[in-house]
């Protein structure tokens, strides 16, 4: 019988973002991870503040948890990811996708940031290949590459419970926007199909959720009820219709409000760079994006 963590969602707001606390409470340590984590931004006047973090935070200590992993399904285009700070407080290791390495080849350029956004992808503590495994506590864990809405998507599989991230929301909801530098709806397609092929009773925790005004925002459902009822790619939707549709829908589409701030932040793993004259700063590249 596959092994099932516990698991609590965290719901911004702000951001329509689940962060996960997921953790192995039959290990005498209780080692957890922390998957897709925010930091509270203001665009309008450059301040953070940490209050989802630190629900987070309180979380953990509250439960006497021991964090192990910070980890991120990839890089967000519309939240600030909370690593770096949840490290300081928590301790842990910081872990993203190899194919993280082809989004900083992409967005380093933009925003001429080498000094400080390191191409090797050395500012995470860890990157995982490919269905690479790796623990929590005594359970099982398996990356699961599920490009599309970027090329470093990546799901985790962690016991009986699968992380997806943008690959996949809620089956009233569809798939994550594909139109982004590396996106590409025909592998939006085929990673869900990967998911598909997992267990019906797989529970399945979304990155985001955008719910219809008839229910408030939930995080859980499982592979077989997106086989059967996901609005984009149920069992019985053929490739060719799901990309044209979702090539359709995300033409003209505005970009994220917090793209810019967010892309040069999680690409340093939650660092906001070399201070000048101890002054951080936001690059806003002109009539790139």
């Amino acid at each position: 019988m596959m092994t099932k963590p516990d698991v609590m969602g965290f719901f911004d707001e702000d951001t329509a973002t689940w962060s996960y606390v997921v953790w192995d409470s039959s290990h005498i340590a209780k080692p957890c991870a922390i998957i897709d984590s925010v930091l509270d931004f203001e665009s309008n006047s450059g301040r953070t503040s940490t209050q989802s973090a630190d629900r987070i935070i309180n979380f953990i200590t509250e439960n006497h948890l021991l964090t192990e992993w910070i980890l991120e399904t990839h890089i967000h285009a519309d939240h600030l990811t909370a690593s770096a700070y949840l490290k300081g407080k928590l301790g842990g290791k910081t872990a993203i996708s190899k194919h993280i390495l082809k989004v900083i080849e992409t967005w380093e350029p933009v925003f001429n940031s080498a000094e400080d956004t390191p191409r090797t992808g050395y500012q995470f503590d860890k990157l995982f290949d490919d269905n690479e495994e790796f623990s929590i506590g005594n359970i099982s864990a398996r990356i699961f590459h599920t490009p599309g809405h970027t090329p470093a998507d990546t799901s985790y599989h962690i016991g009986d419970a699968l992380f997806v991230g943008d690959a996949i929301f809620l089956p009233d909801v569809g798939t994550g926007r594909c139109d982004f530098p590396g996106g590409d709806a025909a592998d939006s397609y085929d990673s869900t199909r990967k998911i598909f092929s997992l267990p019906d009773n797989t529970r399945l925790f979304v990155g985001h959720d955008y719910p219809p005004e008839n229910r408030s925002p939930a995080c859980l459902t499982t592979v077989g009820e997106q086989k059967t009822s996901n609005t984009r790619v149920h069992e019985g939707i053929s490739k060719d219709e799901y990309v044209a549709k979702r090539r359709k829908d995300d033409a003209g589409k505005p970009v994220p409000k917090l793209l810019l701030p967010s892309i040069q932040v999680n690409l340093r793993a939650g660092s906001f760079g070399t201070p000048v004259n101890d002054v951080q700063y936001i690059k806003i590249p002109i009539n790139k994006i």
